[in-house]
């Protein structure tokens, strides 16, 4: 029997992943511009997440907090809050939003009327 289906067919790696991708590189080098950081640290792995704290009004450092099991799902809940709250929305919007469904979130940002407020330190 030839099967000619590969893994090639699935969604993450077919035209879905690809959209899927595309859409959060847009939607975050959309909110990099509005919060005046380059739009391009998007689709820079690691440093896009720098940017994010930065936004966020958090030290570089919870880079690494973003490392521990556990801790990066209470500090990944911490920044959506803190970049919904730079943007003028709120904690709701930060955690549905911005954490559950992030890249509806981020478009939603992006394309909005959402002014960023360099958040106080």
């Amino acid at each position: 029997m030839n099967d000619t289906s590969t893994s090639l067919s699935s969604p993450l790696l077919g035209g879905g992943g690809v959209v899927f991708g595309l859409l959060v590189i847009i939607a975050l080098w959309k909110v990099f511009t509005k919060a005046g950081r380059p739009g391009w640290a998007a689709i820079i792995p690691i440093y896009n997440v720098y940017t994010l704290l930065k936004i966020a009004g958090r030290s570089g450092w919870w880079l690494i907090l973003l490392l521990i099991p556990v801790v990066n799902i209470v500090v990944g809940i911490i920044v959506s809050l803190d970049v919904a709250k730079a943007f003028g929305k709120s904690g709701l919007f930060g955690f549905f939003g911005l954490f559950v469904f992030s890249v509806i979130g981020y478009l939603i940002l992006a394309f909005g009327g959402a002014r960023y407020a360099k958040p106080s330190a």
